[in-house]
């Protein structure tokens, strides 16, 4: 599979990553948040193939990238075009995402997010 996001892998890193999610977490919620660590997860896998990494890693590194398709700058709006992304490369990779996975991802979710709506997250998970 072609990944369309080839340009944004070289963008990724973890400490970039996890600085990102938090100012992520105050502006696009607990979906946008939620989706951005399934994909890390599933990255972190053995088994996900390395096809499925460059989709994850181009996905990430598209939401690490200051300049994109709507700047950042905006609350909310500004997060459309990442959460686009991170939902196209979900949806993508979706048969690598287990339940490991996802009980990372709500783990982490949880010490950033005391409270949160569960539906949410299930409608993340509706989408796999």
């Amino acid at each position: 599979m072609k990944n369309p996001f080839k340009s944004y892998t070289g963008k990724f890193s973890v400490e970039k990553f996890w600085k990102k999610l938090l100012h992520l977490a105050v502006h696009a919620g607990t979906k946008g948040v939620y989706s951005a660590l399934l994909l890390f997860y599933a990255y972190r896998r053995k088994e996900t193939p390395a096809w499925a990494k460059s989709i994850i890693l181009g996905a990430l590194g598209y939401l690490l990238t200051p300049i994109d398709a709507i700047p950042d700058l905006s609350p909310i709006i500004g997060y459309t075009d990442d959460i686009g992304v991170l939902s196209f490369g979900l949806v993508t990779i979706a048969g690598y995402i287990n339940d490991e996975v996802r009980e990372n991802a709500r783990k982490q979710l949880s010490r950033w997010f005391k409270q949160y709506d569960e539906q949410d997250l299930l409608e993340v998970d509706k989408q796999l």
